[in-house]
């Protein structure tokens, strides 16, 4: 059974940086993509970063390009997400996500609907 498990989250001021892990079990997860996706108060769960266990490639939203770096520990079987330059929209609930690739080991996907395994969230919170 595939478990993930994300920790890091807390309270920041604005333009601090955070690093959340993703603590991934079950399974080999070669031929899976790992995500990140935030929901903020409100709003629908939107997608911020991803990464191909296999290849390394990384896709990003355009909202955190540049601030926010995705990575990921073979050994460790971790997912991290460095978060810099925290703007108080950054707020969210952040989500360790997880899904089989289904093509290429070089492509990222965006859509919410090709992540199949989810963890139990871990809040940000970005004061102004």
């Amino acid at each position: 059974q595939v478990q993930l498990v994300e920790s890091g989250g807390g309270l920041v001021q604005g333009g601090g940086s955070l690093r959340l892990s993703c603590a991934a079990s079950g399974r080999t997860f070669t031929n899976y993509v790992m995500g990140w996706v935030r929901q903020a108060p409100g709003k629908g769960r939107e997608f911020v970063a991803g990464i191909t266990w296999s290849s390394g490639s990384t896709r990003y939203a355009d909202s955190v390009k540049g601030r926010f770096t995705i990575s990921r520990d073979n050994v460790k079987n971790t997912v991290y997400l460095q978060m810099n330059s925290l703007k108080p929209e950054d707020t969210a609930v952040y989500y360790c996500a997880a899904g089989q690739i289904g093509g290429s080991i070089y492509y990222v996907p965006s859509r919410l609907n090709d992540y199949d395994y989810w963890g139990q969230g871990t809040q940000v919170t970005v004061s102004s």
